[in-house]
């Protein structure tokens, strides 16, 4: 296009992009600082949502939160030095961590997200002669990259060369002062003083220790008690979907509340509930689990990446004798289990194979379970959706309606599934 000007104007005769074509160029370049940064479905983690999340009874836990998210916040607008944030399964650090790299990104700054254990998988798959990337090449892009934010620090296993790896990776990035942030739910006085001594260093760290709110259950994960989740029930599920949303999508909502409350009222088998993130399938598997839990029931509430963090925490050799066969156990076992966000965690070998044993176990024993997945269930292992599709334990019903929240979507396909028997969808 071009500008309507004075004949004399520097800028008269010159062709300008459209607002079209600058809002597409942006759209792009956000598209590709995505797709380096390995965010993923974390994407959903921002400071929009961030402050629900942390509220807390506890005044003391409250404020120690604000401070980390203002931290956070300063940090993703002007990355420098290190953040690092410890605190338990539940408290908030891994959507701060993600919230900074999501706001980095859309201010221009390249980011890596990776999770310390996935890091160590990929480096040791690198050594072998088919990998895509070599060792080296990616080795160099993670400790050279302008900002790394680096999960779950202290859930990898303790084995020397895993501690060499990560101590090289670390101490490069502390020598040339490169920002970085870091969760973790180990106290840093258990670490290998190495790693202590530079995550701990005034001079350039920033340390917050989080803690979970007061209410919480002291079972093995206790995710209906969080903030967020506790507003999750039949009552507050909005039937109408929100904003912009079509007759049929509505449609789709009602039919997905009857099977909920259906599920709630007699829960028998499993029901795998399918959609693109926001759709309200987190708060029907919610809504059921309140549900049961106010008839006496014992429910386990899991978010898949928190629950996979929480058995690789208590699979180090540190973390005492039996406890990770006691959370598993409990996990495993439960009356009722809802898995939320399936096919969101990392596929590594040892995640997806536990991730198996627990639904082959509940499978075999057709205990009570609700799952939600907002990825193709083609995404996902076939041992696991050809149980999700044996019709004598389990329903699928797919939502097909748009994100509740009305918040705008640059990439969100919906989820589609393999065209089997056993799917049931709105009309």
């Amino acid at each position: 296009m071009r500008r309507d000007v004075a004949l004399d104007h520097p800028d008269f005769g010159r062709a300008f992009p459209c607002r079209c074509v600058l809002d597409e160029r942006e759209e792009a370049r956000l598209g590709r600082l995505q797709r380096y940064s390995n965010l993923g479905p974390l994407t959903r983690l921002t400071f929009d949502n961030l402050m629900i999340r942390g509220r807390s009874t506890d005044p003391h836990n409250q404020e120690r939160f604000e401070q980390a998210a203002a931290a956070a916040r300063e940090f993703a607008r002007e990355p420098g030095g290190w953040l690092v944030f410890g605190g338990p399964s539940g408290c908030g650090k891994t959507h701060l961590a993600a919230a900074i790299a999501n706001g980095a990104i859309e201010m221009g700054h390249p980011t890596i997200f990776v999770g310390a254990p996935d890091l160590l998988d990929h480096l040791r798959a690198a050594y072998g002669p088919g990998s895509e990337l070599p060792y080296d090449e990616l080795f160099e892009q993670v400790r050279n990259a302008p900002l790394v934010v680096l999960d779950d620090l202290g859930a990898h296993s303790a084995t020397p060369w895993a501690q060499e790896k990560l101590f090289q990776l670390i101490n490069h990035r502390y020598n040339h002062r490169l920002p970085t942030v870091f969760t973790t739910s180990r106290p840093l006085d258990e670490m290998d003083e190495r790693l202590r001594t530079r995550l701990a260093d005034a001079g350039l760290s920033r340390v917050f220790q989080l803690e979970c709110g007061p209410g919480a259950r002291t079972g093995a994960f206790g995710g209906l008690a969080l903030p967020i989740i506790r507003e999750m029930t039949f009552e507050s599920f909005e039937l109408g979907g929100g904003i912009g949303v079509t007759p049929e999508a509505a449609q789709s909502l009602r039919n997905a509340f009857r099977a909920a409350r259906n599920f709630a009222e007699h829960p028998e088998g499993w029901l795998v509930l399918l959609g693109r993130t926001g759709c309200g399938k987190t708060h029907l598997a919610a809504a059921i689990g309140h549900h049961l839990e106010a008839k006496g029931m014992v429910v386990e509430f899991c978010v898949v990446p928190d629950l996979l963090e929480l058995l690789r925490s208590a699979f180090r050799e540190d973390a005492g004798a039996g406890r990770f066969d006691q959370v598993f156990e409990a996990v495993r076992t439960a009356s009722v289990l809802v898995l939320d966000d399936l096919g969101v965690h990392s596929a590594t070998p040892w995640a997806q194979e536990k991730l198996f044993q627990i639904l082959n176990h509940r499978y075999n024993a057709k205990l009570p379970m609700v799952v939600t997945v907002g990825c193709p269930l083609d995404d996902l292992p076939e041992a696991w959706v050809s149980r999700m599709y044996d019709t004598k334990v389990s329903m699928i019903f797919e939502i097909e309606a748009p994100d509740y929240r009305g918040r705008p979507r640059k990439q969100a396909p919906p989820a589609q599934a393999p065209r089997r028997g056993g799917r049931r969808r709105a009309p």
